[in-house]
């Protein structure tokens, strides 16, 4: 095989890890690891992925129309503007591929999604990462970060893992900082958690240089099913079309998720649920002794007083069958990021904690 090699940066990637969904010897586990939705997909969109079974013969739309209308009449966006894919991942990815190579950079925040660096370096790129400001996009920071070779800015808002986010004014702040040259890109995976906020598609109608990108796996409970989109300026959306597979959503995946846009009011019920529960559990950690920041997602990052101490209780966790997510390889050793399951789960969790720290103190 020394003859054949792959693509440079392709051997920098570190394998993404995935929220644990096991624990050995036991059957009965609960998951918070991954910031999935406890109560799951709207019935209508179960039922339409069921219906959509039936023609699974048939080869999926290829332009996604009736999706990419869906989520224009849901969220008031031109459906021309929208582009789907499997996972906002693969629309990041897209991203990358089509606008950075070798010489380029690629910036993002120190606690920011891992697939941007992934993606960056599957591009032939340089992935750069800029410092927080206590566990909060810092805008300057990332302004100061961008040279003459960075095409591409990535931030999550709400943020993963940390649960923060910044508002629309310094959103827009960063996007007339940035180079010329440069695409901000909005990741709003967690956006539908927070009660009025468009996301920045506000900031991609006025300018050229945003672009949004979204998913089905969080509040929408479709992570199994693959959809994630993205809005953007036209231009940048016909450059990504040129790269998209014809055939990359699957027409069960198509059908579930345009039945889970258009059911808004159970939407609605989720967002609720997560608001109550979030707030409940953060204080009932609090009271523990254990803080976090604000969150504007649907998980905690609980912050313990050292790495020893974080990686105890998780293995705690575990005995009583709680599965939450570890959170050291983004730089947070200290920390776990426990997803807002059901009121059973933030009861059973909490619970938990306490004889933690009863048992440990």
């Amino acid at each position: 095989m020394t003859h054949i090699a792959p693509q440079p940066g392709i051997m920098d990637i570190a394998l993404y890890q995935g929220g644990a969904a096991h624990v050995k010897g036991m059957s009965n586990v609960t998951k918070l690891s991954s910031n999935e939705n406890p109560l799951g997909p709207s019935p209508k969109a179960i039922e339409a992925m069921q219906a959509a079974v039936a023609q699974m013969h048939r080869y999926p739309s290829s332009d996604h129309a009736s999706l990419r209308g869906a989520i224009g009449d849901v969220y008031g966006l031109p459906a021309e503007q929208i582009i789907c894919g499997a996972g906002s991942d693969e629309i990041i990815a897209f991203l990358c591929q089509a606008y950075a190579g070798p010489g380029d950079e690629v910036l993002f925040t120190e606690h920011g999604f891992a697939m941007y660096r992934i993606s960056a370096l599957a591009a032939g790129a340089t992935p750069v990462e800029v410092r927080e400001r206590e566990r909060v996009t810092d805008v300057d920071a990332l302004i100061e970060g961008c040279t003459d070779r960075t095409r591409l800015v990535f931030i999550a808002n709400p943020n993963n893992p940390t649960g923060t986010m910044i508002s629309t004014a310094e959103l827009a702040r960063l996007a007339d900082g940035i180079p010329k040259q440069a695409i901000l890109v909005l990741d709003g995976a967690y956006a539908e958690y927070v009660e009025g906020y468009d996301a920045g598609a506000s900031l991609v109608a006025s300018r050229d240089n945003v672009v949004m990108t979204r998913t089905f796996s969080k509040i929408y409970g479709l992570g199994g099913a693959r959809v994630g989109w993205g809005y953007a300026p036209k231009p940048i959306i016909d450059v990504l079309n040129r790269i998209r597979g014809p055939f990359n959503l699957s027409s069960t995946a198509l059908a579930a998720a345009e039945a889970a846009v258009r059911d808004t009011a159970y939407t609605e019920h989720c967002r609720k649920e997560n608001a109550t529960w979030r707030s409940w559990l953060a204080e009932a950690l609090a009271e523990l002794g254990i803080p976090s920041d604000t969150s504007c997602a649907n998980f905690i990052l609980a912050r313990f007083a050292s790495a020893q101490e974080a990686e105890s209780c998780d293995a705690y966790l575990q005995s009583r069958g709680l599965i939450v997510r570890r959170v050291a390889g983004y730089k947070l050793p200290a920390a776990l990021r426990m997803t807002v399951g059901d009121e059973a789960s933030c009861r059973a969790l909490a619970a938990a904690v306490k004889d933690f720290k009863d048992t440990h103190s």
